[in-house]
């Protein structure tokens, strides 16, 4: 069973940076598929970031460069370096984990078999 903890959310005003973290447990991390998803109220939940267990990664149109995701497999953690904030990144945004494969699908949506973390609150505002 994997277990997620995500951290780092907040308030930040638009322009700033945040950057959000994920410890992962109960699975060998460096053998983990993960990401990043996000979800506003009324919205369904979307893709930002994902990085496969090659390193390969894939980020959202939206973000125009804005956003990168990494990892540091000794602290068992995974990171999302949020830039250029603007008020529509606003969201609850969650870390997703999965053993045998990437977190969201080829269409870039997620994977119903994913392992989640419980959320951080994003908020983007003057």
């Amino acid at each position: 069973q994997v277990q997620l903890v995500e951290s780092g959310g907040g308030s930040v005003q638009p322009g700033g940076s945040l950057r959000l973290s994920c410890v992962a447990s109960g699975y060998t991390f460096s053998r983990l598929y993960m990401g990043w998803f996000r979800q506003a109220p009324g919205k369904e939940r979307e893709a930002v970031a994902t990085l496969d267990t090659d390193g390969e990664t894939r980020y959202a149109d939206f973000l125009a460069g804005r956003f990168t995701v990494s990892k540091d497999n000794a602290k068992k953690t995974l990171y999302l370096q949020m830039n250029s904030l603007k008020p529509e990144d606003s969201a609850m945004y969650y870390c997703a984990a999965r053993s045998f494969g990437p977190v969201a699908s080829p269409d870039f949506h997620p994977q119903p078999t994913n392992y989640w973390g419980q959320g951080t609150q994003v908020t983007v505002s003057s």
